[in-house]
């Protein structure tokens, strides 16, 4: 099943970014595991190494052996997008993005602030590579959204992301709405 977190990162890298070419769960060969989302823009010769995280209720929360293994489990994942970007993206810039609706600080108990095991990581993988993870969470994740809202309301083919065809049609849905108020038009009932 498509992953709609994933999916409204690929399309931001493809419509806002502008890369050429976005592709999903990218399987890396020397090392196991996957990327979620990697976008290339091959006029600017740049790429978008992306880890997604889409834990709504929870937030960006891991745990190993019932402990929050947050913080270890992005430095790795980091470490080795970085390692692979390095070799299969020779001459290229390069951009590491963590992507995350929701981060939440945690309710007195240090060990379960996302906050912190976020920082943990960036500054694990700052020291190991010196490469700076660029973070979109919350109010940037919610900018990000909009940003795509913003691009698909001036756009008026059709997009073939659902995402970008849902805020299309959102966009032209509450215009449609708004223009009929104004002439004081009112829509016909139902038959049935």
């Amino acid at each position: 099943m498509e992953n709609p977190g994933e999916t409204l990162v690929g399309d931001y890298l493809r419509f806002v970014l502008e890369c050429d070419f976005v592709d999903f769960n990218v399987y890396t060969k020397t090392v196991q595991g996957e990327i979620d989302v990697i976008g290339i823009n091959n006029t600017t010769k740049h790429v978008y190494i992306c880890e997604v995280v889409t834990h709504l209720a929870t937030g960006m929360q891991y745990t190993k052996d019932k402990r929050p293994d947050t913080g270890d489990r992005l430095a790795r994942k980091f470490i080795k997008d970085i390692d692979y970007g390095k070799v299969a993206f020779e001459g290229y810039a390069k951009t590491y993005m963590f992507w995350s609706p929701v981060v939440k600080p945690s309710n007195g108990k240090v060990e379960y602030n996302q906050f912190l095991h976020l920082q943990q990581a960036v500054d694990e993988v700052k020291k190991a590579t010196g490469i700076e993870i660029k973070r979109i969470i919350n109010e940037d994740y919610v900018k990000a959204i909009n940003d795509l809202r913003d691009f698909a309301q001036k756009e008026t083919k059709e997009l073939k992301s659902p995402i970008m065809r849902f805020l299309q049609i959102e966009h032209y849905a509450t215009h449609n709405l708004k223009r009929l108020k104004k002439t004081r038009f009112i829509t016909p009932p139902s038959a049935g």
